[in-house]
């Protein structure tokens, strides 16, 4: 019964070897499977001292040609008739062979051919390949574009960590110029001569509108009566911005305008009697230089200047153009301060004798209501020392 796994082939029995010289005969060849009874090395006999069916297995029969083309039996060039030893044989001649006639065994060169031939090919060496040189050897082309891919890899790798080191070198470099630079500017330092003056200019340029109202035009401003008396000129109402055509007479206008004037404010104030009504504007010009050109276009007519403002409800209710006495202007920073005064009661200006005018408080009151104005607006700041305050 076959058994699944199993081959199904007869076991075969190991036929125990016959024993002999190590290392001869060699293992696969005729002599070793004949052995040594059916050869007769062992036994001492020789072609002519066998059976006639042994020289006739071993093909040794009287008048048979040899493969090498001689009878059998024929004479041999030492006249013997037999084979000339072969060389070598007396000298350390392997076992199982013919040496000089101690065993009597004749050489048989077609067995020897025999045994080459029927050698087992389950016990034959395996010849060798010998590879060929080149086989496992690169080309030289490959390997030399290949070194040249590399080399030039090294190079543009060199250039680019160079590039890359100057470009770093170069922002290292403005970073720290930017550094030191910054703190010498922002560092405390004392100011220069322009930079205190520019530092006045500014600071009285924006003090129109960084400053509120109620301390352009304070509430009270105090003035020298007749008799050497001080009083208070009381501050009654603050007109909204206007433009500067609109808030003074056409030919002062015009020339404001023509010197890039910004804005016109206007405050009305009666002395401390409530008997004269003062209007105070100031018109806000885009620098000291502007100013100036202004100013000197500006006519010496007191008739003509800013125009009042009055204040329904209060003593200044009948103040207009008609009740102006006189006009006046100041100048100072980029501000241009006009003045006008007139009587509180409605008196015009024809009704009025010149020589009142001159001789009354009433202008030396106008005058310094509007100078202190124009004065506080045009004060020099205290200037710091340093860039960073008074310590440097």
């Amino acid at each position: 019964m076959s058994q699944p796994g199993r081959s199904q082939e007869p076991r075969r029995r190991l036929q125990p070897s016959t024993p002999r010289t190590r290392g001869w005969p060699p293992a696969g060849s005729r002599a070793a499977r004949i052995g040594p009874d059916r050869s007769g090395a062992s036994q001492g006999e020789g072609p002519q001292g066998g059976s006639p069916r042994g020289r006739a297995r071993d093909g040794a029969a009287p008048g048979a040609t040899t493969p090498d083309g001689r009878r059998e039996g024929a004479s041999t060039p030492d006249g013997t008739g037999k084979d000339a030893p072969a060389p070598g044989a007396g000298r350390g001649a392997p076992p199982g062979r013919a040496s000089g006639g101690s065993s009597g065994a004749t050489r048989l060169p077609g067995a020897t051919r025999m045994r080459r031939a029927s050698a087992s090919p389950a016990g034959a060496r395996r010849a060798r390949v010998r590879p060929w040189p080149g086989a496992n050897r690169r080309q030289p082309g490959a390997e030399r574009v290949e070194v040249i891919a590399l080399e030039q890899g090294i190079r543009l790798r060199t250039i680019f960590l160079l590039l890359m080191g100057t470009i770093l070198a170069i922002a290292t470099t403005d970073v720290l110029s930017g550094a030191v630079g910054l703190l010498r500017e922002t560092a405390a330092r004392p100011l220069t001569a322009a930079e205190q003056n520019l530092y006045v200019q500014e600071d009285i340029a924006r003090r129109w509108h960084t400053w509120p109202t109620t301390l352009v035009f304070p509430g009270e401003l105090e003035y020298v009566a007749l008799g050497r008396t001080q009083q208070y000129a009381r501050r009654v109402g603050i007109a909204p911005e206007t433009p500067c055509r609109a808030g003074t007479d056409a030919a002062v206008g015009a020339i404001l305008s023509e010197n890039g004037c910004r804005t016109l404010l206007r405050a009305t104030y009666v002395d401390q009697t409530s008997t004269f009504a003062i209007t105070v504007g100031v018109a806000v010009m885009e620098d000291a230089d502007k100013r100036r050109a202004a100013t000197g276009q500006l006519t010496t007519d007191d008739r003509v200047g800013v125009r009042p403002v009055a204040f329904p409800g209060t003593a200044t209710e009948l103040f207009g153009a008609a009740q102006r006495q006189r006009n006046a202007w100041v100048g100072v920073g980029p501000y241009i301060v006009f003045s006008t005064a007139g009587y509180t009661d409605g008196r015009t200006r024809e009704a009025v004798a010149q020589e009142e005018i001159l001789h009354s408080e009433l202008w030396p009151t106008a005058q310094t209501v509007a100078g202190r104005i124009a004065r506080a607006l045009g004060a020099e700041p205290a200037v710091p020392r340093c860039t960073q305050g008074n310590v440097c």
